[in-house]
């Protein structure tokens, strides 16, 4: 089925998966807000600006309120729908929450600024959407109904038809075919949108990152199979894990049935801003900047390649990234062929790099592994293998009703919680999703001492400039010469055991090698621009583990949970500690049966896997 002289609407990314594609979810909002006067003046059918990892980003590394951040793009794209990602009744967060919370976020995200609101489910279990699509139309804004496009021997045509109707008939306005890891063809694109077109009324949107390189015809078949709205990214911030470039596919179908209308003089004036701005944010590119053809055989996204990467190089073990991308369709088969999307691809995917480092399958789960085999994030369309949920789950029995269901509601109750530092409804909503990240940034805004992660690389003095400030930018790949031999040196990337002690991964005539970077000096910016080297302190005080009863971390992380205190009995396999890595809530067991004798770690503490964190006897 075909359409023809339709205009082609087309959504902007270049304010949410754009940068959170290339950059690490860092660009700040004051780079943002110059160039929004002539993005809104580009006839956009949306510019997408809000939600995904964008709300987690802003409070943890930027320091910036990210309801103000919506209030204030709101304020300077006036023309122009605003567009959000929310995962569900996962909200912006990594657990499902009740639905009193989810109606409320809903009406405060409306409230703020939000038009339209992209809606999907990790395992697109329909009952996970239901409440937020519901509560969008009460609000009296645009639902879109989000489709998890995946590859698998469960995820059949039919299957994909029959969550379009579903989406449909619970009143979406649009329906998005969500292709977060690149995996549609050109060929699957035009029979899924030509199925979809004969089964459903309402208007069809494709999103689909430029991993595999074939993104570009992937658009071009689907709007001609009769696609009403892409999403790009203007240049500077696509291809790579991002989007096509929307200069080029306005370019693409301009003068034909399909053109978009939009001027691509203006967007050109976008492109060269944003080109400037990306300069900015170098130390947070994405190493995947290609084409990445490993995803049709992996199916990984590459964001998740990029984040795997980050979680190897904390473990020191970088080297073993082809393991964890063969231990991951293995996960994924075990836990039912879930859509490797947030929060199910972190779930699986820490669970291979677990599966992989610790040298035995399943030896550690997380708490969020526990939850998905139990049902709690929804139902796996696949089976799921029994011998892992035994593993994870013991005689306890998984769930079948829609999860939700088990939550009482929690509003009051986190309101109660957070107290006179939540300063709006607002606040306690941040509070709700990221409750130990939102609670340091209030604490840290109440005593004024917001301060963002820095952009550049650490500064000195040059010489004869009393108070000039430059860059020390050290080389990455350089020769060395010693007694004579000559080595090639590649540095691959870096680790962190403590603030003074730093793994650094490095290819010596290209054999990767670990070398351990103890500092000696911290250099530290006075108030009139000087530098003040002291000496650093020799990292944790906590004692190395030496014995099997010592409570150590699988991996590096955050404290967020002590469950003992000192004199208690504790028995062997019972959960001591909770540590957060990887965005993800990892139990942390006694090894034996005894006393806790010492407790070396406080809530808010960074571990790691040497230290002896509880002493049992």
């Amino acid at each position: 089925m075909t359409q023809s002289n339709k205009k082609l609407a087309v959504t902007e990314l270049a304010l949410r998966d754009g940068h959170q594609s290339l950059l690490a979810t860092r660009m700040r909002l004051d780079d943002m807000l110059p160039i929004c006067d002539k993005l809104d003046k580009v006839g956009f059918w949306s510019i997408e600006a809000w939600g995904g990892a964008t709300f987690d980003t802003c409070l943890r590394y930027l320091k910036e309120d990210p309801w103000v951040r919506l209030r204030e793009l709101k304020k300077a794209l006036p023309n122009t729908p605003l567009q959000m990602l929310l995962r569900g009744q996962n909200l912006l967060g990594y657990r499902h929450y009740a639905d009193d919370v989810v109606k409320k976020f809903v009406d405060m995200a409306a409230a703020n600024g939000v038009d339209v609101f992209r809606i999907f489910d990790a395992m697109n279990d329909l009952r996970n959407v239901r409440v937020a699509i519901k509560q969008v139309k009460l609000n009296g804004r645009h639902a879109e109904g989000a489709i998890s496009y995946t590859v698998s021997p469960v995820h059949t045509l039919q299957h994909f038809l029959d969550l379009a109707r579903g989406f449909e008939d619970m009143g979406c306005d649009t329906l998005a075919i969500k292709d977060m890891a690149g995996l549609l063809t050109p060929a699957a694109a035009r029979e899924l949108v030509s199925a979809l077109k004969d089964t459903i009324e309402i208007p069809i949107h494709l999103h689909c990152h430029a991993t595999s390189g074939v993104a570009e015809m992937v658009q071009w078949e689907a709007v001609h199979a009769g696609c009403d709205i892409i999403d790009t990214a203007i240049s500077p911030l696509a291809g790579g894990t991002s989007h096509p470039a929307t200069e080029a596919m306005v370019a693409a179908f301009q003068g034909g049935a399909y053109d978009t209308g939009l001027d691509i003089e203006l967007l050109q004036d976008i492109a060269s801003y944003f080109k400037e701005v990306r300069k900015k944010y170098a130390r947070f590119e994405s190493h995947v900047t290609g084409v990445d053809t490993r995803v049709f055989v992996n199916q990984i996204p590459g964001g998740m390649i990029s984040n795997l990467a980050n979680q190897l190089r904390d473990q020191g073990a970088l080297d073993r990234m082809d393991e964890v991308l063969e231990e991951i369709p293995r996960v994924r088969k075990d836990f039912g062929y879930p859509p490797l999307v947030t929060p199910t691809s972190q779930i699986v995917g820490t669970q291979a790099v677990l599966n992989i480092i610790s040298g035995n399958k399943y030896k550690v789960i997380t708490n969020e592994t526990k939850s998905y085999l139990k049902g709690m994030y929804g139902k796996p369309l696949g089976e799921v293998n029994e011998e892992v949920r035994k593993l994870a789950l013991g005689d306890e029995e998984p769930i079948s009703v829609r999860p939700a269901d088990l939550l009482e509601p929690e509003l009051d109750g986190l309101t109660r919680e957070i107290g006179d530092k939540a300063k709006s409804v607002e606040d306690v909503l941040s509070y709700a999703l990221f409750p130990t990240i939102a609670l340091e940034f209030f604490n840290e805004r109440e005593s004024g001492q917001l301060k963002p992660e820095p952009l550049d690389a650490p500064t000195e003095k040059t010489e004869g400039q009393e108070s000039a400030i430059v860059p020390t930018l050290a080389p990455t790949e350089f020769n060395i010469t010693i007694h004579g031999e000559e080595y090639h040196i590649k540095i691959e990337g870096s680790g962190h055991k403590s603030d003074a002690l730093r793994p650094f991964y490095v290819k010596v005539d290209n054999v990767l090698e670990e070398v351990m970077v103890e500092t000696l000096t911290e250099v530290l910016p006075t108030a009139d621009g000087n530098i003040d080297a002291r000496k650093a302190s020799k990292g944790s005080k906590r004692p190395k583990a030496t014995k099997d009863s010592d409570v150590t971390t699988p991996m590096p992380g955050r404290i967020v949970a002590v469950n003992v205190r000192e004199g208690d009995r504790v028995e062997a396999g019972q959960t001591v500690l909770v540590v957060e890595a990887m965005k993800m809530e990892n139990p942390v067991h006694a090894p034996v049966s005894g006393t806790v004798k010492a407790i070396h770690v406080a809530e808010g503490d960074n571990v790691n896997p040497d230290e002896c964190l509880i002493e049992i006897e």
